[in-house]
């Protein structure tokens, strides 16, 4: 092998792996999904439930003031709101991947029933499809909170793969968010003495 054969190799292949490298990193973020339509495989995301020592409208408003109202500033990391409407919205939702080093960033419609469910549609993201829902109905004690969803991927066992491994972060995220949603219903409806 001359020694420029050499080069073109080593060259192809480093090319070759910058091309999977970013990718990678395109899936991984949502900037580059993979939504060709074939292959179509479906997994359930959840249920996951909470409850909440809390009135169903402290809660449901917990959930949707960010979206309907003011975004507070302490979300703002997480959350951003292209297009504000009386019952739905577009927003973009940003979650920290590869140990903070990235940010997958998502977009997403949500749409608000008032008070009894919130339901999102992935418009954008590192998969090609995803529905969810947030039930609230009452309890004796206050709310329950369910969280369900369905997230699809494309090209048979790679997407089925890859789903897997979304649907981990994905479903930590939602668990992180409904304990924060607890939290601030709970300390709402302490402070207004119910």
């Amino acid at each position: 092998m001359t020694a420029a054969r050499g080069l073109r190799i080593a060259a192809w292949g480093v090319g070759m792996g910058g091309s999977l490298a970013a990718a990678y990193l395109g899936l991984v973020t949502g900037a580059v999904p993979v939504h060709v339509g074939v292959g179509r495989r479906t997994r359930s995301l959840g249920p996951q439930s909470v409850d909440i020592a809390a009135p169903r409208e402290t809660v449901f408003d917990v959930v949707a003031r960010p979206y309907l109202g003011r975004t507070p500033r302490a979300m703002r990391e997480k959350l951003n709101v292209l297009v504000r409407g009386s019952d739905l919205v577009l927003a973009e939702h940003f979650t920290p991947v590869a140990g903070g080093r990235l940010r997958a960033v998502t977009v997403e419609t949500v749409r608000f029933t008032r008070p009894e469910r919130v339901d999102f549609r992935l418009v954008r993201g590192p998969v090609p499809e995803v529905s969810e829902s947030f039930v609230l109905s009452g309890t004796a004690t206050g709310t329950r909170l369910v969280y369900e969803g369905q997230l699809g991927t494309d090209l048979w066992r790679l997407g089925q793969w890859w789903g897997a491994s979304v649907a981990r972060r994905w479903e930590a995220a939602v668990a992180a968010s409904l304990a924060s949603v607890k939290a601030e219903a709970e300390r709402r409806s302490a402070a207004a003495g119910g």
